[in-house]
């Protein structure tokens, strides 16, 4: 890359390290794309099928191992697309795998996938063979045929709801019927395969995977064996579907408003702050009050050695920083619930520690039991919310989970003992791909609705929020990521401080219409999953990422009446709003592409959205949002169309606002006008 490619790449991503672009393979009437020996967006005459399938090891802590591919060779004309290579996976204890890959795909025919893996040495592996993803749009509810090793085929349905558990077990075939007509029929051999709903994890798309998880894990792969499988996927077309379009690339994306606002108030925000982060919280109290969260979520772990000190300094910046706090509180679950809540209430009290409330979760449900494991011991969490009760008598209490939706949905605190009900969201558990991590947009209103469907009206709040992964509730660490690249399970990921953040940000919050969301609270204020870090350009405070910008503008829509925005394409613009009482109104929309983008509002109101201002988050403002605000600039009368380079973000608001900054006075904005 040239100088200005390495210095945009840093602006998009926060890192000079760009992405495979993969390859176009089609033959009559597939089409799919090769991106590191896997296939991704594999769509017959222009509708998605499947969106992977790729061969993948993971290591004892359910980390990726990255394949090094050697001797590829692709043969693509209009009869057919063949593929193979040979790829080498090194796990972190230094044991060496290696794996014959070929594709194959007949136009008239099927697409089949196959994989000879040997192991050079004995291999230590959690899984190691095919993952198949099911897309979930058009497929979440649908009709499905299961076959099964012993030859039997049920006939069932994908879940609506997130399923907990396993939806289909011991698969050798499984075929649905999207809306399009086309009858989609997945086959595998080599091993026994399952499915589990990976909007669990936030990601879009159901996963069929080899071997079972009942089975124990981590497993050593003798040095010497091999091991076969292949998928086979095969398509029927209705015989009146229409020959297919060529692939048109939409530049253009329609935004639907509605200036009436919704019968749901924006949620509060909030910013978590651990321990080991409450010095540089207290060196950037000014850029806090920037923010203007309304809630801060201090993390207080006693198994980690938090105690008397890390309340008492919680307790100095809460006053200092003059914000409502609540406590997010791993019970070590070591004693009796009773013992151990009422000597934390006690060590509050001696601190000072002024909440409204306090989340209370075992610490043992931070660690995930997967289907066939045994769960750890653990009070009953009906007896520890009756403690809290008990300790905490004018606190409101949360339960649920620190970790993720999935721990939530298999095991679930009782209702009438919590005032709300929170688990944390992160977008690398499973893969750290750009399109991956946009695409768990996609799964954010399942996971809303579904809590919803457990939790009912019951207060509802997300977080900590953020790209990189606090803590793995699958493995003993989050992974290293010393380059800045895009790794699954990172504690650290470049794209926290880039542009892709930003937009990431304001396509989730687009997301979270109509969960009637309390708070949604993000990672931290500063460090590798914060929102600002590093010192600004000539200034001694720190650099404001990206996504800074518009979660300040996230806090100042708190409690007004969310807009209903409808993107006719959600996948590549996000949009979101609010308007305030006296009608003043704000805007985000976000290109959530790497392509340049053109948005049409349309508020079907006319002019009446009165005057407006707009400002710019993207390439060429980023220097400045660094040190300070994004100012905005007057839309000229009638204009409704607006150019977004590369995850770009607007605002548009009422007067000159700056980008996630306070409305001007009216005073002003007639002056200014």
């Amino acid at each position: 890359m040239n100088d200005r490619e390495t210095a945009l790449a840093h602006v998009y991503y926060g890192t000079s390290q760009i992405e495979a672009q993969g390859q176009t393979l089609a033959t009559g009437p597939w089409s799919t794309m090769l991106v590191d020996g896997a296939l991704r967006d594999i769509r017959y005459r222009g509708t998605e099928v499947i969106r992977a399938i790729a061969w993948l090891v993971r290591d004892r802590d359910w980390g990726t191992c990255r394949p090094v591919i050697r001797d590829i060779e692709v043969d693509s004309h209009a009869e057919r697309f063949r593929v193979s290579y040979t790829a080498e996976c090194t796990n972190p204890d230094g044991h060496v795998l290696t794996c014959a890959v070929t594709i194959d795909c007949d136009a008239d025919g099927a697409l089949e996938f196959r994989a000879r893996a040997t192991a050079q040495t004995d291999f230590l592996a959690a899984r190691c063979g095919f993952v198949v993803l099911h897309p979930v749009d058009g497929v979440a509810g649908a009709a499905a045929r299961v076959g099964h090793g012993d030859g039997t085929v049920d006939a069932s349905s994908f879940p609506a709801l997130i399923d907990p558990w396993q939806p289909f077990k011991d698969i050798r075939t499984i075929e649905h019927s999207p809306a399009s007509g086309l009858n989609v029929r997945c086959s595998f051999t080599g091993d026994v395969f399952e499915m589990e709903d990976q909007r669990n994890w936030s990601d879009a798309s159901f996963k069929t995977y080899s071997r079972p998880l009942e089975l124990p894990w981590p497993y050593t792969m003798d040095a010497g064996s091999t091991h076969e499988q292949s998928v086979r996927l095969q398509i029927e077309a209705a015989r009146e579907q229409s020959p297919a379009l060529p692939a048109v690339p939409h530049r253009e994306c329609k935004v639907l408003i509605d200036l009436h606002g919704m019968n749901e108030p924006m949620p509060a925000l909030g910013v978590a702050i651990a321990p080991d982060e409450i010095d540089a919280a207290f060196a950037n109290l000014p850029l806090l009050a920037e923010l203007a969260p309304q809630q801060l979520t201090l993390h207080f772990d006693p198994l980690a050695g938090h105690g008397q000190a890390e309340l008492d300094r919680f307790a100095q910046f809460q006053r200092r920083a003059g914000i409502a706090a609540v406590l997010e509180c791993a019970l070590p679950g070591v004693g009796a619930p009773e013992e151990e809540l009422q000597s934390i209430a006690v060590q509050i009290r001696q601190a000072g520690l002024a909440l409204t409330g306090i989340v209370v979760s075992p610490s043992v449900h931070r660690q995930s039991n997967p289907p066939g494991s045994s769960s750890p011991p653990c009070p009953s969490l009906d007896d520890v919310y009756r403690a809290c009760r008990r300790a905490f008598p004018d606190l409101r209490l949360g339960g649920g989970m620190l970790s993720y939706f999935t721990e939530l949905n298999r095991k679930r605190p009782p209702l009438d003992r919590v005032d709300w009900v929170t688990h944390a969201t992160c977008p690398i558990v499973h893969a750290a791909d750009d399109r991956s991590v946009m695409e768990t947009l996609e799964a954010i209103p399942h996971i809303t609705r579904s809590c919803r469907a457990l939790i009912g009206t019951q207060p509802y709040a997300i977080g900590p929020v953020s790209i990189g992964m606090r803590q793995n509730p699958y493995g003993s660490r989050v992974m290293p990521n010393p380059q800045g690249a895009r790794v699954a399970m990172a504690g650290d990921d470049p794209r926290q401080r880039g542009l892709f953040g930003a937009a990431w940000l304001a396509g989730y919050a687009m997301a979270l219409e109509g969960a009637a969301l309390e708070c949604l609270t993000l990672g931290a204020l500063t460090g590798p999953r914060g929102l600002a870090g590093g010192l600004a350009d000539s200034a001694t405070d720190p650099a404001r990422y990206p996504v800074f910008h518009v979660a300040a503008a996230l806090a100042r829509m708190a409690g007004r009446s969310r807009l209903q925005c409808r993107s006719e394409r959600p996948r590549d613009v996000a949009c979101f709003g609010a308007r305030d009482a006296g009608g003043r109104l704000r805007l985000i929309i976000a290109n959530l592409t790497p392509e340049k983008r053109t948005v049409r509002l349309d508020s079907g109101c006319g002019n009446r959205m009165g005057e407006l201002g707009v400002a710019t988050l993207d390439e060429s403002s980023a220097a400045k949002a660094r040190v300070g605000r994004v100012l905005a600039d007057p839309i000229s009368t009638g204009c409704d169309t607006f150019a977004l380079d590369p995850f770009a973000c607007v605002q548009i608001a009422s007067g000159l606002t700056p980008f996630g900054r306070d409305f001007p006075p009216y005073e002003a904005r007639r002056s200014s006008s």
